[in-house]
């Protein structure tokens, strides 16, 4: 199954939310090892970015609302993919006699 965000193909996860956010999501969630001048740095952008009114109407006040929440609870996003659960068959009856 292919996934798409506004007539662009998402082939991956990061894909599909840059799509959905119109942003790279690294300006939100910042990237492992980043110095405190480069999360000040970005920190900076993305207030830029939520300052920008043309960025503040409509359903973008949820990702507006949504990047704050990921900045004040960045614990959230410690996802791990679930196993699959394994296929159940169907239990064959016999024929009735």
């Amino acid at each position: 199954m292919q996934s798409f965000v506004s007539g662009h193909r998402a082939d991956s996860p990061q894909d599909f939310l840059e799509l959905a956010l119109g942003t790279p999501v690294d300006l939100w969630l910042g990237v492992e090892g980043e110095s405190e001048v480069e999360r000040a740095a970005r920190l900076d952008a993305a207030r830029d970015i939520l300052s920008d009114p043309e960025f503040a109407s409509g359903p973008d006040d949820l990702i507006r609302l949504a990047a704050q929440v990921v900045d004040a609870h960045p614990e959230l996003f410690n996802v791990v993919p679930l196993p699959r659960p394994a296929r159940c068959r169907p239990v064959r009856r016999g024929a009735a006699a």
